[in-house]
């Protein structure tokens, strides 16, 4: 994934808080030499407070063909995106050229986490990791917890395998054009709330709040 410096973080605050509220994505898994990738989407749980970057909780039904690769070959991706849109060329034309020589580009908020994978077996322990999910997804409660030899999740938790997944790198961008020409970027915003289509408000959230603010004007202008 290419970024460039305007689209990078500002620190890692930032995609962090992003990924804890984007919580389902793609789970890419080496294929076998000259085959593909395996992909699994997946809703997960990171964690900012473990290690460097932190951790991701999910987990694989025991049969799921990943498994198997999981256990010679640990590297994944988890890779996200979301926040998305596509901006019409008209939006981004500069002032001095005419509308319908804007080039049109796309708006998006990425993070991907390079991890290694620890797959999780003992029953306690993936009745903890389900336990921890739910309570994220599922904050309000009413479902029973998960544990061992008992009712009613205890004899499904042989169907699962648990997954751990340390981050060791992290790649994050949000293209919101935050390089543009200040005429441009009004134009852009003022575009993205007119339109409202799905992802233009978040969109918009996201170039306003990346946008460096106009300079001030001169004293008695």
């Amino acid at each position: 994934m290419l970024i460039h410096p305007w689209d990078a973080p500002h620190s890692d605050s930032e995609w962090q808080q992003w990924l804890a509220i984007h919580d389902f994505g793609q789970l890419a898994v080496n294929g076998p030499p000259g085959e593909a990738p395996s992909v699994q989407p997946t809703h997960f749980l990171y964690d900012a407070e473990r290690g460097r970057y932190g951790e991701v909780l999910t987990h694989l039904a025991r049969p799921n063909p990943l498994c198997d690769v999981l256990e010679t070959d640990p590297h994944v991706v988890v890779s996200v995106v979301d926040d998305y849109t596509f901006i019409p060329g008209p939006w981004q034309a500069p002032a001095d050229t005419p509308p319908e020589h804007g080039v049109p580009t796309s708006f998006y908020a990425a993070v991907q986490l390079r991890c290694t994978a620890h797959l999780v077996d003992d029953p306690a322990e993936k009745a903890g990791l389900l336990n921890r999910q739910v309570a994220h997804f599922q904050p309000e409660g009413g479902s029973a917890r998960a544990a061992v030899g008992e009712a009613p999740y205890g004899r499904l938790l042989s169907g699962i395998r648990g997954l751990r997944l340390e981050v060791t790198e992290v790649r994050a961008k949000f293209k919101y054009g935050s390089h543009k020409p200040q005429d441009v970027q009004d134009r852009t915003a003022a575009g993205l709330s007119g339109r409202a289509n799905a992802n233009d408000l978040a969109a918009h959230a996201h170039h306003r709040r990346r946008t460096p603010p106009p300079p001030p004007s001169p004293s008695g202008a």
